[in-house]
């Protein structure tokens, strides 16, 4: 990816990111076996896992009704990476998260290359194969009820033509201080929506853009986009 060339002061340099370690590859990216079960979790047992998580929840909709929630484990990867935690993250309302599990998760499609630096460069998102995008993605438009995922962004930079401040205004990821518009801050307190009732549409998963635009546009034209073989269920 390319040194960020989009914003007027240093400040704004850290578009989407707070520092590098947002990248680190993190715990809760499991590679093994799937399996084609369903896990049902209940309120009490989806309290333990938030509680076993080691951070505190996401601001996330407390809507949901958790009594009884089917995680999908039937999550298809070329690679062998396990999807239940992303599927369990998402259905529980721990967008945070889940954001973060998707991030790491590229980093690992992406290569060993990408994994020695921890994060992903945008030449390599054609190594990223078109089975884990989709289960990712059908993981996203599932648990948010077709609100967040890649194919949801790529619409609206569509929509916006491919202009990328009129993309981030669309999906909410500009602010404003008084009368400055601005990138919304992933550092320190996010001020991202992690709340599927709050958020606009494809306000997540957030793509670092600390080094540019590159690597989100090319994760906007993956091949897998090329149709909608992705939304099949496996």
């Amino acid at each position: 990816m390319m040194r960020c060339s989009l914003y007027s002061s240093a400040a704004l340099v850290l578009l989407l990111v707070g520092t590098v370690s947002a990248f680190a590859p993190s715990p809760r990216v499991h590679v093994a076996p799937t399996s084609s079960s369903i896990v049902v979790l209940h309120s009490e047992a989806a309290t333990t896992t938030m509680a076993d998580s080691g951070k505190p929840p996401a601001s996330a909709s407390s809507d949901m009704n958790m009594a009884d929630v089917e995680i999908p484990t039937k999550l298809p990867s070329d690679v062998g990476m396990d999807y239940v935690p992303l599927a369990t993250m998402l259905a529980t309302g721990q967008l945070a998260e889940a954001d973060q599990f998707t991030r790491d998760a590229l980093i690992v499609l992406a290569g060993s290359k990408a994994k020695g630096r921890d994060f992903v460069y945008f030449t390599e998102v054609k190594r990223i194969p078109s089975t884990d995008l989709a289960t990712i993605e059908r993981l996203w438009n599932k648990f948010s009820g077709g609100k967040f995922g890649y194919s949801v962004q790529k619409k609206k930079y569509r929509q916006a033509k491919g202009d990328f401040e009129v993309f981030c205004q669309k999906i909410g990821w500009n602010t404003k201080d008084g009368e400055v518009e601005r990138k919304k801050r992933w550092f320190g307190a996010s001020e991202f929506i992690y709340d599927v009732n709050k958020a606009p549409e494809g306000h997540l998963p957030l793509t670092s853009a600390l080094r540019g635009t590159s690597l989100i546009k090319q994760l906007l034209e993956h091949p897998v986009w090329d149709n909608d073989d992705w939304k099949k269920e496996p």
